[in-house]
């Protein structure tokens, strides 16, 4: 009899057991009795009918990462490319995850890598190699529509590595280059130009400068000339009222100035040349005389100012 109560005891303490099932977080398991999905079960602790009830999956609603092995796809182009990348998936529906596909990592899997293939195989190897984005986005897209009947949430998928083959790459890294020469020569051209416009403004504003200038000189030239033959002419107008009041020594002296000048001109001129004195010195001491006979008059009619002029009569 005590053997009998001892096992009951053991037995019930091992139903008790059976039936306690505990859920980690960030996982979920579907319960079925006898077979046939009942409900899920959430992290916790939890209460089954052992022997009826059983834990049919347990399910990550984690976010989990998947590797798409690398794999050739040929673009629009008919260039063969090696293509790898990830998938970033989180279950959100326990029941269909585990009941609606079966091996659901390597549906997705296999899901991504046709349509990677499909969205690839569309496009030029140019827009391939410089539009990463757009293929995430269309991938996104289609393997997430594609999944949403599994209870499966397709956070991100992203495209690591695009591999063009050898003898391309070095194709369009001459491509590149010489790309890269032609914008330096346009570069090269257009200083070339921008610096042939400023130095021709330059020059431009240079000369109006110099014309400016060379029309101010003109101006001030003739200023000059103009003043010079004015005094010329008063100079002449004086000597000539001199002459018609009879004043000779005023003729010696502009005649003195002028035969002055003329020796003046000739002993400076570059040109090899004889001089003998005197020249008709007679009538250069002359001349001297009658400019110191007027510098005399001139004297004395300051000295005697208010008194009468001295007239002298033309011999």
């Amino acid at each position: 009899m005590e053997i009998f109560v001892l096992v009951f005891v053991l037995f019930a303490v091992v139903l008790v057991f059976m039936g306690i099932k505990t859920v980690p977080q960030g996982y979920e398991f579907t319960l079925e009795r006898f077979g046939k999905y009942t409900r899920t079960l959430r992290p916790g602790l939890h209460f089954i009918v052992p022997f009826m009830d059983r834990i049919g999956s347990r399910v990550s609603m984690m976010e989990t990462v998947l590797d798409v092995p690398s794999q050739e796809v040929i673009t629009k182009d008919n260039a063969v490319v090696q293509v790898d990348g990830v998938v970033f998936y989180q279950v959100l529906q326990a029941a269909r995850a585990s009941y609606e596909v079966l091996n659901m990592e390597r549906a997705v899997l296999n899901l991504t890598m046709t349509n990677l293939r499909t969205v690839m195989g569309s496009m030029d190897l140019d827009e391939l190699l410089s539009e990463r984005d757009k293929i995430n986005a269309r991938l996104l897209n289609i393997v997430d529509d594609a999944t949403e009947p599994w209870g499966v949430k397709i956070t991100r998928i992203e495209i690591k590595d695009i591999t063009p083959p050898r003898d391309l790459v070095e194709s369009m890294a001459r491509q590149m280059k010489a790309e890269r020469e032609k914008r330096a020569l346009v570069l090269e051209a257009e200083g070339d130009r921008q610096a042939a416009i400023l130095r021709a403004e330059g020059e431009k504003q240079s000369a109006i400068l110099e014309s400016e200038g060379r029309k101010e000189a003109a101006f001030r030239d003739s200023e000059a000339r103009e003043r010079e033959a004015q005094a010329e002419a008063q100079a002449t107008k004086d000597v000539s009222d001199a002459i018609a009041s009879g004043d000779v020594q005023a003729v010696n002296y502009f005649v003195a100035q002028k035969y002055v000048e003329a020796l003046g001109l000739f002993a400076n001129s570059p040109n090899q040349k004889i001089l003998f004195m005197p020249l008709d010195a007679a009538n250069v001491i002359g001349a001297l005389g009658g400019v110191a006979e007027i510098a005399r008059e001139a004297f004395g009619k300051n000295d005697n100012d208010g008194s009468k002029p001295n007239k002298r009569e033309v011999a």
